[in-house]
């Protein structure tokens, strides 16, 4: 692997020390790399949206610098094209972005010299219907987060699998994680942790008003509705829905989000001989 398309969190590298480490080891062994155009101006977090489709064709790998929230915008912008990609934690508690500080020119030697594992990770897909029309149609790599928006009410949800009513939950929120997203919001909100190389999905109320609290585990075939509904005495409801905490959809009674398995996937390097028990060890330790 010689050629790369790097892409810099330039709110987490403010004077480029590591993106000019980063340029300088690969020009200096024979590599060489390209770098994406910017689309939007950065958002609380210091993440943009970048501009591949004129990347050219003989890439290899992305090399995104950053945190989680930065890989998670590379995987929405890159989605389709099968270009796999290497996150390196310039943030604080990372589990998508493998590669710290101390180890760049370590993971470096090993992507010149092809010793990596590449790793399909599940992709969710979700849309928000209106009336019968769609009004937004989205990835996500980590999960799909209904919340509650405006003043503090709870929210009335109603969840249907595969057009079944599934059940009916007073919530502050509603989240549905891929395996890779487990260790996210679902892990915060109480819900289990999923070996990332897994296909499911799980559903995990947030603040949920009853005694039910539990995380419900989906197959990868199942399509999910969560259908805002009426509030007390028939009020409407205002809620949100995120794709990965980016992307995102004001909603209001009567409003359906419908998830499911994408057809695409994103593609992780692996280079780590670290599995993925001793990096939940390591950053239980440290959060």
């Amino acid at each position: 692997m010689k050629k790369f398309a790097l892409l810099t969190n330039y709110s987490k590298d403010k004077r480029l020390v590591y993106t000019r480490m980063i340029k300088t080891y690969i020009t200096e062994n024979g590599g060489s790399y390209w770098i994406p155009r910017y689309i939007s101006e950065p958002d609380k977090d210091g993440d943009q949206r970048y501009d591949f489709s004129d990347m050219p064709e003989d890439i290899e790998c992305v090399l995104v610098l950053g945190g989680d929230g930065t890989l998670l915008q590379t995987a929405r912008d890159t989605v389709g094209l099968g270009i796999p990609l290497l996150g390196i934690n310039l943030g604080t508690l990372g589990f998508l972005a493998e590669v710290e500080k101390s180890g760049i020119t370590d993971a470096l030697d090993h992507l010149m010299q092809d010793s990596y594992e590449i790793m399909d990770r599940m992709l969710l897909s979700g849309s928000v219907i209106r009336d019968g029309k769609e009004l937004l149609k989205a990835h996500a790599l980590n999960d799909i987060v209904v919340n509650r928006c405006g003043h503090l009410m709870v929210l009335n949800y109603e969840v249907l699998v595969n057009g079944q009513l599934l059940c009916h939950y007073k919530a502050d929120g509603m989240i549905l994680a891929s395996p890779t997203g487990s260790t996210g919001y679902n892990l915060s909100a109480g819900g289990p942790i999923v070996e990332p190389g897994a296909r499911l999905m799980v559903m995990t109320p947030i603040c949920p008003h009853t005694l039910n609290t539990r995380s419900i585990i989906l197959s990868p075939e199942d399509q999910v509705e969560i259908v805002i509904a009426e509030g007390r005495d028939g009020q409407a409801q205002q809620a949100e829905v995120n794709f990965d905490g980016g992307q995102a959809q004001m909603l209001t009674t009567g409003d359906r989000i419908r998830v499911h398995q994408s057809e695409q996937v994103v593609r992780l390097l692996h280079i780590n001989k670290v599995s993925f028990l001793q990096m939940l060890h390591k950053k239980m330790g440290e959060g």
